[in-house]
C-alpha cells in the first residue's frame, strides 16, 4: 500500500537556477566567451561534461585546454555561490512545496561544481530556502543516469507513481521520468530550447512551460497548491 503522499523531484541547473549567465560569468573569468544563450542551448553538453570539445569553437577548445577543467569547473563554483540566481517565481514555489503537509519534495542534481551540494546549499541559501528542510538532497555523478536515482527515491518515500512529478529542462530527465511512471513537468527555458525537445526528441508540448512563471503555475495547479 502506498503512502498518502505526492512526490515532486526537481533539477537544479536550467529548470530551477538561471544557470547560463554563472556560466557565461566563469567562461569569461578564464578569458573565454560562451556565446549567445540559444546557441548555447545546442551544445551544452560541454558545461554538462567540461569534455566533449568537439562542439564548441576552435578558441574554446583551446582555452580550455590551456587552462584546463580545474580552473573553470572553481570559477563555475565561486560564481555560483555568490551570484548564481534561480529563476523568477521558483524560490516561492519551493517554499509552497516544503510546507505543503502532503508532498515530499526535494532535489536530484549533476551539477559540477566542486562540492556540489555545498554550493547549492549557498545558493538556495541566499534565497531563504533550507535545503535541509527537502525531504531528500541528492547528487548523482556524471557518470550515472537519473532513472535508476528518480526510481530509488520514489520508492523511498512508497509513492505512487501516478502522484509523482520531475521537473526538468533536458530530454534525459523527460526519459527519465517516464521510464520510472512518473510525470514530467519540462520546461525549455534551459538547456534545451523548445523546438530541440519537441522536433528532435518529440516530447510532448502539452508538458513543457515555457517560462518559469509557466512552470509554477503548473506545478501548483497540479499539486493543489497556491501561487500568487
Amino acid at each position: 500500500m502506498f503512502q498518502n503522499k505526492r512526490l515532486i523531484i526537481l533539477d537544479a541547473d536550467g529548470t530551477t537556477i538561471d544557470a547560463y549567465p554563472a556560466i557565461e560569468q566563469a567562461f569569461a573569468l578564464n578569458g573565454m566567451t560562451l556565446g549567445a544563450e540559444k546557441s548555447f542551448q545546442k551544445r551544452h553538453h560541454l558545461f554538462k561534461y567540461l569534455g566533449g570539445l568537439k562542439e564548441f569553437p576552435s578558441i574554446i577548445k583551446k582555452n580550455m585546454r590551456q587552462r584546463g577543467r580545474k580552473k573553470i569547473v572553481a570559477s563555475l563554483t565561486e560564481v555560483y555561490r555568490s551570484e548564481a540566481s534561480l529563476y523568477p517565481g521558483i524560490a516561492d514555489l519551493i517554499k509552497s512545496l516544503i510546507a505543503a503537509p502532503d508532498v515530499v519534495v526535494g532535489l536530484v542534481t549533476r551539477n559540477v561544481t566542486n562540492e556540489p551540494l555545498e554550493t547549492l546549499r549557498l545558493l538556495f541559501a541566499r534565497h531563504d530556502i533550507d535545503v535541509g528542510e527537502f525531504d531528500f538532497f541528492d547528487h548523482v555523478p556524471l557518470s550515472q543516469g537519473k532513472t535508476a536515482q528518480f526510481r530509488l527515491t520514489r520508492e523511498r518515500f512508497d509513492v505512487n507513481p501516478a502522484r509523482a512529478y520531475v521537473c526538468g529542462d533536458e530530454f534525459k530527465d523527460y526519459h527519465a521520468a517516464i521510464s520510472t511512471g512518473m510525470h514530467p513537468f519540462m520546461v525549455s527555458y534551459g538547456f534545451e530550447d523548445h523546438d530541440r525537445l519537441t522536433e528532435k526528441f518529440a516530447v510532448p508540448r502539452e508538458v513543457i512551460a515555457r517560462t518559469s512563471t509557466e512552470l509554477c503555475v503548473r506545478v501548483s495547479h497540479a499539486l493543489d497548491l497556491p501561487f500568487a
